[in-house]
């Protein structure tokens, strides 16, 4: 690993959201390629707050610290990674469905899914089928990522793979769901593709469902 991209890994894995920016800005100015600092200096990273995290040795708020100073980081990287033509992993459209209000980790999820290298279009909280529905439609979207907290409104998960069935886009996206409620079984009942219990899984689970 190139010194400057050490520097954000560990900035990364440090939470440092001051060092994270100023070290993409030194690596871009020394002339390191965009996708190279990406890979190297924060998906590497992110990859290690996984295993950390599975490991019990990052909880959740250490893993949200080095989500937000990746995002830091990124901010500064995009405009690069598009003039150089770097390829997201895919896109995923996130929300937390319809009634319910939770998003830390929906939030989450989709920090770590950007420190993973794909372009994440965040719908919000309480989101309606037919907003997943439109987002489909719209543009290129290869994952619908659905979250609940709530026993609730654990039905609207269903509700939306079914309007994205019945508009007719549900075989061009891949489904997958989480939230505190939610489990495997839930999942393949209403005919999801994937679940992930937490953030980190949530990485492996779209990696794999791509």
């Amino acid at each position: 690993m190139d010194e400057k991209t050490t520097h954000i890994y560990n900035a990364i894995l440090d939470g440092d959201v001051e060092n994270t920016e100023a070290g993409v800005n030194k690596a871009l100015e020394s002339g390191l390629e965009p996708g190279f600092i990406l890979a190297e200096g924060m998906i590497a990273a992110m990859k290690e707050v996984g295993r950390r995290f599975e490991a019990d040795e990052y909880f959740v708020p250490e893993m949200l610290i080095s989500a937000m100073a990746m995002k830091a980081g990124l901010t500064v990287l995009k405009p690069y990674l598009v003039k150089s033509e770097v390829k997201s992993m895919g896109t995923v459209a996130i929300g937390t469905v319809k009634g319910d209000l939770h998003d830390i980790g929906k939030n989450l999820v989709g920090l770590m899914l950007e420190g993973a290298g794909f372009e994440v279009k965040d719908l919000g909280v309480d989101v309606a089928p037919a907003q997943f529905v439109e987002a489909v439609v719209a543009g290129t979207v290869d994952i619908v990522a659905l979250s609940a907290l709530l026993t609730t409104t654990m039905p609207n998960m269903k509700n939306t793979i079914d309007a994205l069935q019945q508009a007719g886009v549900r075989g061009k996206v891949k489904v997958m769901v989480g939230g505190a409620p939610v489990t495997q079984e839930y999942a393949t009942l209403i005919g999801a593709d994937g679940y992930s219990p937490d953030a980190s899984q949530a990485v492996k689970l779209a990696l794999t469902l791509l």
